[in-house]
């Protein structure tokens, strides 16, 4: 115990002082259910009304571990109505009846990392072009963010309470900031493009002890493939995850992930994280109400004192039935 903690001061101590080539954002296993979290373009992507909950317990077992909790709303703003089309059997397409573009969410999470806690909110806005063939669409999205940067050293274990770092610094910030993203999505495939932290953290708020800034932008860059087998009951969908920072290659890892699907309600998938974990995902959808559960089991020597990392995120999706917001049709 007494080693862990003092390991998260030095960590901490890292943080602030100089560039740590990790990232600084919360890390989830299950983006693909709900990509609007590190890409604002998703933002009412698939027409629906979508209240998502997130809870991410990393590395069991040892004290003071990060853990990540999120709840995010999306939407799409319409100007007529939208509803689910059957083009073919077993083909179901979603169009818009009437030109649809705009996209609305936001999110709040608390992210906590040994003594470091990243607490806030998200607003973003999304724009949806819709370009025909097969379903396309080409969606940009930006998202103003704000969020408090705490350190908490109470029940830590400090050598030496009168060092000069741990009394020279602001142990509480606020930093506003901006994420931005881009997606192309159809009926086979997706990709998306998103950067998050665009100032930095140059816009800290309460940094009295003018300490530098040690914010890092982070990308992420997804990609994914759907391909239906057996009759169209069965469907493969192999994907992949890159994230990185300022840090380049130093900082990059990949989620790469398969994911079968039966008649789209019931889904199992297993996820390899570079340099990191094997990931075992299970899921399943009654009505409107999805339920996804991620086991990771690490690679690395953290495995030996750890009894894995847990993540749940429940959601409920709204929109089955045409949809009309008539105040809208200046969109």
């Amino acid at each position: 115990m007494r080693n862990i903690k003092q390991i998260l001061i030095i960590i901490c101590g890292m943080m602030m002082g100089s560039s740590l080539y990790a990232q600084q954002v919360p890390m989830y296993s299950q983006y693909i259910m709900n990509g609007f979290l590190i890409n604002p373009s998703y933002a009412g992507n698939d027409g629906y009304t979508t209240i998502n909950l997130t809870a991410r317990e990393q590395w069991i077992g040892i004290p003071s571990s990060p853990s990540t909790y999120a709840a995010s709303f999306q939407t799409r703003l319409l100007r007529n109505s939208f509803i689910q089309k059957s083009t073919e059997v077993r083909k179901d397409v979603v169009r818009p009846t009437r030109s649809s573009r705009v996209g609305l969410g936001g999110y709040i999470f608390n992210d906590k990392n040994g003594i470091i806690r990243r607490t806030g909110f998200a607003a973003a806005y999304a724009y949806h072009i819709d370009l025909g063939k097969y379903g396309s669409k080409l969606s940009f999205g930006l998202a103003s963010t704000v969020y408090q940067f705490a350190i908490d050293i109470d029940g830590a274990v400090v050598a030496d309470i009168d060092d000069e770092f741990l009394n020279n610094y602001d142990r509480v910030v606020f930093i506003p900031d901006f994420n931005f993203g881009m997606s192309y999505t159809n009926n086979k495939y997706y990709l998306g493009f998103s950067a998050t932290q665009l100032f930095r953290g140059s816009l800290t708020l309460g940094n009295t002890a003018k300490n530098p800034r040690t914010e890092l932008g982070h990308f992420f860059l997804t990609g994914g493939v759907k391909i239906p087998i057996a009759e169209n009951d069965w469907m493969l969908e192999p994907s992949i995850l890159v994230k990185s920072s300022d840090m380049l290659f130093k900082a990059a890892q990949m989620d790469i992930t398969t994911r079968v699907y039966y008649k789209g309600n019931y889904w199992a998938g297993v996820s390899y994280r570079t340099q990191d974990a094997v990931i075992m995902l299970l899921g399943f959808a009654y009505d409107k109400f999805f339920f996804a559960y991620a086991f990771d089991f690490a690679l690395t020597d953290i495995r030996k004192h750890s009894h894995g990392s847990h993540e749940i995120s429940l959601a409920v999706k709204f929109g089955e039935n045409a949809r009309r917001y008539r105040w809208l049709n200046q969109y």
